[in-house]
């Protein structure tokens, strides 16, 4: 009947870090359409101190629990515990929301699982800008996307590529390329700091196919991302400087309220763009 409210989507965070902290915040002050149902972290005694003091009382339980609990499954976790969150969600139905997107490339079976059990995976935008135009284009014929990363040094001195080929980024005084090639392999060498074009690479032409750099750039103080796309429909490109969070460098201030924005839109009546 009109005007009968729906119940509430309940939602689960993995992982409280500098996106998983603030988005579990905007939820427990109070969101219509959305509640806070569980949160969870690879340390739970941690997690249980980090909402401590929340207005509402929030279970903290593992990871694979979260799927129980929750309608919606945020994952902001270290890539080493992306399984333990995205496999029950799938499995569960659930929508899963992964911002360890350089991880899901190695669980490529999650989305014909997703198929069979109804489960959604939303990719959160994140720290970028474009996707948009991007998988519009990509309707058509995209004939090249290309992307530039650059990063203060302290954003990507704990990349593991980095620490595996013992560079020194702490004395660095100009900009040194640290890779070139396909977003597809550049994810195995930047497991954590190479989300965003990995899911350039997903919305476009695949990571295959798209061209990246990563660049440690001591004349940077925000971390930039620089992207060209042509195709037969339009030629564009863009730029973008994030904010780096004070917790974690590699991250920009953008990404949490993306993820908060992608969970609005899941109740919203009004939404604007793709």
């Amino acid at each position: 009947m009109p005007g009968m409210q729906k119940a509430a989507l309940r939602v689960g965070i993995g992982g409280l870090g500098a996106v998983g902290l603030p988005v579990a915040r905007w939820l427990d002050n109070g969101v219509e359409g959305l509640t806070l149902s569980a949160v969870s972290a690879g340390d739970k005694v941690r997690a249980k101190g980090r909402v401590a003091d929340f207005k509402g009382k929030v279970p903290v339980v593992t990871l694979g629990e979260l799927a129980g609990l929750a309608d919606v499954i945020v994952e902001c976790t270290r890539p080493e515990l992306f399984a333990e969150v995205a496999e029950p969600a799938i499995r569960a139905g659930r929508v899963f929301m992964p911002l360890s997107v350089t991880s899901l490339l190695a669980h490529m079976d999650l989305i014909a699982l997703a198929h069979e059990t109804g489960a959604r995976i939303i990719v959160p935008t994140g720290a970028l800008l474009g996707l948009d135009a991007l998988r519009a284009a990509a309707a058509g014929t995209v004939h090249s996307v290309t992307m530039v990363t650059r990063k203060p040094p302290k954003g990507l001195a704990k990349a593991k590529f980095v620490v595996e080929q013992g560079i020194d980024l702490s004395g660095l005084s100009a900009p040194l390329k640290l890779y070139e090639g396909t977003v597809a392999d550049a994810a195995g060498k930047f497991p954590a700091n190479v989300n965003v074009a990995v899911a350039l690479g997903l919305a476009g032409i695949g990571p295959e196919k798209t061209q990246y750099e990563i660049w440690a750039d001591p004349g940077v103080t925000r971390n930039t991302h620089t992207i060209k796309v042509d195709a037969d429909t339009a030629s564009f490109e863009m730029t973008i400087a994030v904010v780096p969070t004070e917790e974690n460098p590699a991250t920009g201030k953008l990404v949490p309220l993306s993820v908060i924005e992608t969970l609005r839109s899941l109740v919203s009546t009004f939404k604007v763009g793709t």
